[in-house]
């Protein structure tokens, strides 16, 4: 079976589903468009309240080695650069869309195997991969709500993102857990998107915000923090309780409602082209879950 440890995978879901909505509403609804500010906020929650779990007890960090911390920081960069444009993308482009640009970072660590570390590669993955890079390459060209700033901003959030994974993958882990990784990252975020929010000219402009004083910003920038935080408490409690298969075949799940769910709840105008362009990533997505599953 695919989907094994069913109450984690569908928390997982729940999880990926709620924030990713969330989120598009502060950026797409409300229109709070300060990425150093949105996401400086939602590293700090996320880093505080990781910070207070491990001072409880209830989860384990150990940052003893400050050679390994620093050994982390390139990831530490590369992740600010993807919550950053990412906020930036979703901010202008529907979540189907988003996702399917997110997913064509698959591209870049299936390329770095394939072309640097001449690993063998089946058939069926690079199909796979070739079909979320044509689906990536087409939606720009068929989407009727075409914003060329929200698929740069895509582009490298893809970018970011690819390297991350290959950084991941070359980084020789030592002592450093997932959860020292995100820490680590959470408070490289903070202090590099705090300087940069005066810099970058949000600090100020966020002051005329429309619904500065409203309730549901306020109470949609609190469920953003609360909620990113435990999807990632959730995503590395289901990674390390299961195989990388049967992780994926989760996130596949999460990303397949994510995106069914949107249309009916944020403003989305498609073609037959760029739905098109959406199952064929979707096809490539499904597709490398089996070559996990399987190993092919």
């Amino acid at each position: 079976m695919y989907l094994k440890r069913p109450a984690g995978g569908l928390a997982f879901c729940l999880f990926y589903l709620a924030s990713s909505f969330t989120n598009k509403y502060v950026l797409s609804v409300l229109q709070f468009t300060y990425p150093t500010l949105f996401q400086g906020w939602q590293t700090l929650v996320g880093g505080l309240l990781l910070h207070i779990s491990w001072k409880l007890g209830w989860v384990e960090i150990n940052l003893c080695s400050r050679s390994e911390i620093l050994s982390w920081l390139p990831a530490s960069v590369l992740f600010v650069g993807i919550i950053y444009a990412g906020s930036r993308a979703l901010s202008r482009l529907p979540i189907p869309v988003f996702l399917t640009v997110h997913n064509a970072a698959e591209v870049i660590t299936c390329g770095f195997q394939k072309f640097v570390q001449k690993e063998q590669t089946s058939h069926l993955k690079v199909c796979s991969v070739l079909f979320l890079l044509a689906a990536a390459v087409c939606l720009p060209l068929c989407d009727t709500q075409f914003d060329p700033n929200g698929y740069l901003w895509a582009l490298i959030h893809l970018i970011c993102l690819g390297a991350y994974k290959v950084f991941h993958k070359l980084w020789k882990p030592g002592s450093l857990s997932d959860l020292d990784q995100q820490y680590i990252n959470y408070v490289f975020s903070v202090v590099l998107l705090a300087s940069a929010s005066h810099p970058a000219g949000d600090l100020f402009s966020a002051l005329d915000f429309p619904f500065l004083y409203f309730y549901r910003f306020h109470s949609s920038c609190c469920a953003s923090g609360l909620l990113g935080f435990f999807l990632m408490l959730h995503t590395v409690k289901l990674k390390s309780s299961t195989t990388s298969g049967q992780y994926a075949a989760w996130s596949f799940l999460a990303k397949v409602i994510t995106a069914s769910l949107s249309p009916f709840f944020f403003v989305m105008t498609a073609n037959v082209l760029t739905i098109s362009c959406l199952v064929v990533g979707g096809v490539g997505e499904a597709l490398l879950v089996y070559t996990e599953r399987t190993g092919t």
